[in-house]
């Protein structure tokens, strides 16, 4: 979107910490700030609220950029490639679905940074299903597990549990390990350059002890959601379930007016079993999630 051109963008040159100084005076919206300026890009295009919303959520972008660190790419352009998702959507955010931007925009950020990391290892060659994208984004993870940190092939051992514990075959693991292996020879080897801007290899590495914000190969995250929904639905009855469906779920949603005259009852009791029922679902999601360890949904 051509309103975006002002945004602040992270560059090598101006330093990670500066950029990092730079979003952080872009004010946290409250729920109600963030519906009306969704509404108004939703309603009328407007340009400027499409742009608050943004830079109120490049702090959220650049968290979960910081997650990626461990591929070798330079951390401006991962940081780039998540606001590039996190405009996609704001663009396609819908205020009356009841979440908040914040997490619907998190599927977006990751999943363009997702796709810049595969591009830039050129994975094309090799295929890139689902569950070969688990491999790579999982793979180190694996192997240190098993203490498996030595360059060259896995032992046999080791190359069997891995298998195991991603789901995929045995030469998969081969082929996947000798290509990772290939790009990143030395941890100590130098990128960018001589003299004291060069960095090493394992500079770029993640904190295994934090929560890589890019876990979706391994958790699919998504996926998980989406079947706690459909249990959390389990708590409402079938009119709830159904006029919660047709206001907050459909791709078009209904007007109150439209089921009101379907169910014989008044809007404002429509407008009433939606919030109850929608309150219902948010309460059981919440615990559903407690039980799996995930974040509690917004």
């Amino acid at each position: 979107m051509s309103t975006y051109t002002n945004l602040p963008a992270p560059s090598p040159e101006q330093g990670l910490n500066r950029y990092l100084q730079e979003i952080r005076k872009f004010p946290l919206l409250e729920p109600e700030q963030e519906y009306m300026l969704a509404k108004a890009w939703t309603e009328r295009q407007d340009s400027k609220s499409a742009h608050q919303l943004v830079t109120s959520h490049l702090r959220l972008a650049a968290k979960i950029a910081m997650g990626y660190r461990g591929y070798g790419l330079p951390q401006a352009e991962v940081i780039s490639e998540a606001n590039v998702g996190l405009m996609q959507a704001v663009k396609r955010f819908d205020p009356e679905k009841g979440f908040r931007l914040a997490t619907y925009a998190m599927w977006w950020i990751r999943a363009s940074i997702q796709e810049y990391i595969l591009r830039s290892w050129s994975l094309v060659k090799m295929g890139t299903t689902s569950a070969q994208k688990k491999l790579f984004f999982n793979l180190r993870k694996a192997k240190a597990k098993v203490g498996a940190l030595e360059e060259g092939d896995l032992r046999p051992e080791n190359l069997a549990q891995i298998a195991k514990d991603l789901s995929v075959s045995e030469d998969e693991v081969v082929q996947m390990n000798r290509r990772l292996s290939g790009s990143d020879a030395s941890l100590n080897a130098q990128i960018g350059g001589d003299g004291e801007g060069a960095t090493q290899w394992q500079d770029w590495l993640e904190d295994e002890d934090s929560d890589q914000a890019g876990d979706y190969a391994e958790k699919d995250e998504l996926d998980t959601r989406r079947e706690m929904l459909s249990e959390a639905m389990s708590v409402l009855n079938d009119r709830e379930k159904d006029i919660l469906m047709q206001r907050r779920l459909a791709d078009e949603p209904v007007t109150l007016e439209e089921l009101s005259e379907s169910y014989g009852v008044s809007r404002e009791r429509i407008r009433q079993i939606e919030v109850r029922a929608f309150e219902k679902l948010q309460a059981k999601m919440r615990d559903l999630a407690r039980g799996k360890g995930m974040a509690i949904p917004a």
